[in-house]
């Protein structure tokens, strides 16, 4: 087994609800795409303003490559994110990626070879590390991250929804 410091960023679990059932899903007028979504910040700083233009004062800042974003809306170049704790603002596009990534809300989370609770350990993750978010089933993720990959449940990590299959 190998433990990974992996990019760590503060951290509190908290789940995301699932979108209800039977509820129309909800487009962004600018993109089209899903709105919540979750994308990535590109690199290692990003700052979250009051509003979506570069007068609007910056409330924010995002300060860990890949750090897992939920997009909430849209406005031109714009996007409105949240954060797992629901801390945000509006960021311009230029600064995101769709690169889908997860951050770790369980200490010492263990990566497995099946998404299976009796499947060999492969490694083990720190609370708050970010991890790269790879084929989701209905209860597990596979992810990769610090040269290691493996299965984890939903419910460990903050980055894909309840309900969302990936793969």
């Amino acid at each position: 087994m190998i433990a990974m410091g992996l990019t760590s960023a503060p951290a509190t679990a908290q789940a995301v609800p699932p979108q209800s059932q039977g509820a129309p899903e909800q487009r962004g007028a600018v993109t089209n795409l899903p709105l919540p979504r979750y994308v990535s910040l590109k690199g290692n700083e990003g700052n979250a303003r009051r509003g979506p233009s570069l007068s609007h004062r910056i409330d924010w800042v995002f300060r860990h490559a890949g750090m897992p974003l939920r997009v909430v809306a849209e406005f031109g170049h714009w996007r409105r994110v949240e954060d797992k704790d629901g801390a945000g603002g509006w960021v311009h596009y230029a600064l995101l990626s769709g690169v889908r990534t997860a951050l770790v809300t369980q200490d010492m989370l263990e990566l497995r070879t099946r998404p299976n609770p009796d499947a060999d350990i492969v490694a083990r993750a720190e609370m708050g590390a970010i991890l790269r978010l790879n084929e989701c089933q209905p209860d597990w993720c596979r992810v990769s991250g610090g040269g290691q990959r493996g299965w984890v449940p939903k419910t460990t990590i903050w980055g894909v929804d309840a309900a969302e299959i990936r793969d």
